[in-house]
């Protein structure tokens, strides 16, 4: 088969497509037949020469290495003690995550059955292969953790704010990929979300239901907003706590990248920090699965590139100001 390979790390053009053998499913695992792979912050960083993912004491990947974790594809086999999948169906999920073993962007890949889950049968394996890693970023910060793991950024457990009519959210990088999927988990909650970016988003951001734009090249959104009671930075950085101000006292921040915070600013400020990990699970999936094939959730694709293309795709990524997923695509 074909696939991409790392064996050194740098920039977009270290990215090689190769010939390699067909993996071979293990115990609890199937094969699936890839139409399309996901591309996400940690494939470049990967890529970048990042091998020690937080919460790891050791670098967990040796190259050469297959990166991506976001699939989408048909089954192929099936190993001998998995339930719940046969040859033929589509499936969707993200990959051994976290970790660098996901092996997406590739033909084929050996996937564990417990991070998959049906593909939707309303939209295609592009759009399906857009959701997982940032879909279910967004469902574990906002809706449901769903697992008991240690977070590596803080010592207490992520818990979700309730979300309902009276609440207010807002997300900062809207546009992207966690970004767009959190602002619409918060409005099929209820919440009223303020959504920021920058201003050739703003269309885009009103039809998946912003309440209010603001766009960040022209204001700031702490100089304008207060009394939210969550704000979802998707952007993260050492500016991310300037959006604590926009908070109620008893409000909560949830930086999906690590900031720079101060305990005795929170705590004068009343209001909580808290941040978690993305993990692989197909059954959250499953859920997010229901609400893309109803329509409530829509995947925005910002651009595809054919699988031997991904140099392209990562330097689109470099790039910036995306509008949902890049997605990398298969010939079948």
């Amino acid at each position: 088969m074909r696939a991409v390979r790392l064996h050194e790390h740098g920039g977009p053009e270290v990215l090689r497509y190769d010939e390699v053998p067909v993996p071979v499913p293990g115990p609890g695992e199937v094969l699936v037949r890839v139409h399309a792979a996901g591309v996400n912050p940690p494939d470049w960083y990967l890529r970048d020469g990042l091998t020690t993912l937080p919460g790891e004491t050791e670098p967990s990947v040796s190259l050469p290495v297959i990166p991506g974790t976001d699939v989408s594809g048909v089954v192929e086999a099936v190993a001998a003690d998995v339930e719940g999948f046969a040859v033929g169906d589509e499936v969707f999920g993200l990959l051994r995550f976290p970790g660098f073993h996901g092996s997406a962007y590739a033909e084929y890949v050996a996937a564990p059955a417990s991070d998959l889950a049906r593909k939707p049968a309303g939209i295609d394996h592009v759009h399906a292969a857009g959701a997982p890693m940032a879909g279910l970023t967004a469902w574990q910060f906002l809706i449901e953790l769903g697992h008991d793991h240690p977070s590596p950024f803080q010592d207490t457990r992520h818990r979700p704010t309730a979300l309902d009519a009276g609440t207010t959210v807002l997300v900062n990088g809207a546009a992207g990929g966690v970004g767009h999927f959190a602002l619409q988990l918060a409005k099929w909650k209820g919440a009223r979300v303020i959504a920021v970016a920058s201003g050739a988003h703003e269309t885009f951001l009103g039809e998946l239901g912003a309440d209010r734009f603001i766009d960040y090249t022209k204001d700031r959104a702490e100089e304008l907003v207060r009394d939210v009671d969550l704000v979802l930075d998707a952007v993260g950085g050492p500016g991310s706590k300037r959006f604590l101000r926009t908070l109620r006292r008893g409000g909560a921040q949830f930086p999906v990248l690590p900031g720079d915070f101060d305990e005795e600013e929170t705590a004068k400020l009343g209001v909580t920090v808290s941040s978690t990990q993305v993990r692989s699970n197909g059954a959250q999936l499953a859920e997010l699965g229901r609400l893309l094939n109803a329509g409530t959730v829509r995947v925005a694709i910002d651009s595809t590139y054919a699988l031997a293309d991904a140099r392209a795709a990562h330097e689109r990524a470099a790039r910036g100001h995306i509008q949902g997923k890049i997605v990398l695509t298969v010939a079948r």
